[in-house]
């Protein structure tokens, strides 16, 4: 196959994920935010849920660089 259009595809990949992720984590601060203003009270709960959520988004940016990495190397 032609390594510019796998290096295209990768870089795409990764772009969209690591993009995609940005929003997501940016969205999910957003509302843990608003939330920890609304409740303080549940605040540290709050913040433990958005630790786990964030793991959550970052690891499907991390399985985009395995298959980004996966293209350039494999092909």
């Amino acid at each position: 196959m032609d390594r510019g259009i796998i290096a295209l595809g990768a870089a795409l990949a990764i772009a969209i994920a690591a993009g995609a992720a940005a929003i997501g984590i940016g969205l999910a601060s957003g509302k843990a935010f608003e939330a920890s203003a609304r409740q303080p009270e549940i605040s540290g709960k709050i913040q433990a849920l958005l630790l786990t959520a964030i793991v959550f988004i970052e690891a499907t940016a991390i399985y985009a660089l395995v298959v980004s990495l996966l293209l350039i190397f494999a092909y």
